[in-house]
């Protein structure tokens, strides 16, 4: 297709490009003097206020925007992606995780189908099952009530629902649901994962969760034979059905592997493996550990925010907003990556998961049509909960490069601590951070006001901040299961917004792939080698040389035997 049908080649973006210069002159000291320019750039949805004054932008820039969103034809994307149309041209699938959250009486298709009554069809079976677990009916081999569960699964499968998970922990209402249980993740292939997640649990009292959509992922169902072995060397051979269950659309392999099918369920291929916390990929480990209920409020906020995102108008609509403005610090002013800062240590997985939502969907440099981009995609995200991350890479932050900033903020903690003589509680304290570090970051410290201040001249330019580093600040009213729900979608659709507006295909990840074809190479050697003498072959020098002084180590144990993690 002609580079004619790129984004960069429209007015809109060129008007962009051409309205760099002013910004650049304008510090956000200067930007931050209009109150009404302030007031402007905002935006709330049922308590949660977005305030985005302190980007490098006016209301000009946001018109602009806007007018760069109508010329990508966001509206109509959003739309499509909605109607179930297959967006995702290169997997020829469509991209409906929102309907893994509508309401029961709602209409969404794919191919023609409303998928929804599907959809409510898995939830029910698994608030059926969660129920019958958690009320210790399910017994295990030895009769004895489950209370432990390990998910084993990875990349969409795991960072997704260990960050609802982990938000979820020491809110009051669901820690009061999960008391007397566990919930543990097993996502890497290394054997050291294995045995920090099984470390002090009984096979016993243990129900293991493969999720898999083909039951073929390599490193999901190596872990999967090893917690099977585990259970078997314990529990004996007949455990494995009282034991395992799945997430799965490969019913054949469930079986064959020891899992009752009765006990898979399913998810589709127009759910994203990124986006598919809301579907049996974390509703089901949720669910066991929390209790149905709680994990439908979880997906009710979610859906209040697709509500939002499909139907308000784009200058008022929160991810339409944050996901122009992430267009305009990567593609028009350069900045390459994006901090995400939550005062919340709840969210302590949520950097790590949007790592995962935002670069795989972005990460690209063809156009959906396949043409080469001549403009930067995508985003580098890192982020830890303040105020660790204040003690570990602000500095770089405020003084070394310009990394756009996202605070997160709470107003009610989950976990309130008032101490008689204080100043202030212990949430006030934290809070206080996270109002003062966008400021900081935004107005800077001039070498006027340290000789002000009486700083001695040498050390004058190791204390100047230049300021004028943009951040935006979202509040959230509180962090229980609905507002988790509402954050996660905030984030998906923001990314589909950039996607959209940049041209690209978010939904689809080959990236990943050339990778995994290589390490079934390395594999193949390996075991070669280990098992039958064989030379190494086939490899750069480099490879070679790096792959015999590993199998120069013998391993302690031979390989016709097998061995479990001691934990």
């Amino acid at each position: 297709m002609a580079s004619s049908a790129l984004i960069c080649d429209t007015e809109q973006w060129k008007a962009l490009q051409a309205h760099v210069g002013a910004i650049q002159k304008t510090h956000l000291r200067d930007l931050m003097a209009d109150a009404d320019r302030c007031k402007a750039m905002t935006a709330e949805f049922e308590g949660i206020f977005l305030d985005y004054s302190r980007q490098q932008a006016t209301r000009e820039t946001i018109e602009k925007l806007l007018k760069l969103a109508e010329a990508a034809k966001l509206k109509e994307k959003i739309e499509k992606m909605f109607k179930g149309e297959k967006i995702n041209s290169t997997e020829n699938r469509s991209v409906l995780h929102v309907a893994l959250r509508a309401p029961r009486d709602a209409v969404i298709n794919s191919d023609g189908v409303n998928v929804v009554p599907e959809v409510w069809s898995v939830k029910d079976k698994i608030k059926q099952f969660s129920e019958t677990f958690r009320s210790g009916s399910w017994v295990g081999a030895t009769g004895k009530a489950l209370t432990n569960v390990v998910s084993v699964g990875i990349g969409g499968s795991f960072l997704g629902p260990l960050f609802v998970h982990t938000a979820l922990q020491t809110d009051p209402e669901a820690a009061e649901c999960a008391k007397g249980r566990q919930l543990r993740f097993l996502a890497n292939v290394d054997p050291v994962d294995v045995a920090r997640s099984i470390k002090d649990l009984d096979p016993e009292t243990t129900l293991v969760v493969v999720v898999s959509k083909t039951f073929t992922t390599a490193e999901t169902m190596l872990n999967a034979r090893t917690l099977k072995e585990w259970i078997i060397s314990s529990l004996g051979p007949q455990a494995v059905s009282k034991h395992m269950i799945a997430v799965s659309t490969n019913l054949k392999l469930v079986k064959e592997f020891g899992i009752d099918p009765n006990n898979a369920f399913a998810f589709w291929d127009w759910v994203g493996g990124r986006y598919s916390v809301c579907s049996a990929v974390g509703v089901l480990p949720l669910s066991l550990q929390y209790g149905f209920p709680i994990v439908q409020k979880f997906l009710e906020g979610a859906s209040s925010i697709d509500n939002h995102f499909h139907s308000s108008s784009f200058d008022k609509n929160i991810p339409v907003l944050l996901g122009l403005l992430s267009v305009w610090n990567v593609s028009f002013l350069g900045y390459p990556a994006r901090a995400i800062l939550p005062y919340s240590q709840a969210l302590e997985k949520l950097a790590p998961h949007i790592q995962q939502l935002s670069m795989e969907s972005n990460g690209k440099g063809v156009s959906i049509d396949g043409v080469q981009l001549p403009f930067e995609t995508g985003e580098i995200d890192f982020g830890e909960p303040g105020t660790n991350g204040q003690h570990s890479f602000y500095q770089l932050i405020h003084q070394g490069r310009v990394i756009p900033c996202d605070f997160i903020g709470i107003v009610k903690s989950q976990q309130p601590v008032y101490l008689k003589g204080e100043t202030v509680s212990n949430h006030d304290e934290l809070m206080s951070n996270f109002f003062a570090q966008p400021d900081a970051l935004a107005y800077g410290k001039t070498p006027e006001q340290l000789h002000s201040e009486k700083v001695p001249e040498h050390l004058i330019p190791h204390k100047t901040f230049k300021g004028n580093r943009p951040s935006l600040s979202l509040l959230l009213p509180q962090l229980s299961a609905y507002e988790i729900g509402q954050l996660l979608s905030i984030y998906e659709h923001r990314i589909a917004v950039q996607g959209f507006i940049w041209g690209i295909n978010s939904f689809d990840q080959w990236g990943v792939e050339l990778g995994k074809s290589l390490a079934s190479q390395v594999r193949k050697q390996l075991h070669g080698s280990r098992m039958e003498g064989k030379p190494v072959e086939g490899f750069n020098h480099s490879t070679s040389s790096l792959l015999a002084r590993y199998l120069a180590v013998q391993p302690s144990t031979p390989f016709d035997s097998t061995v479990l993690p001691k934990v």
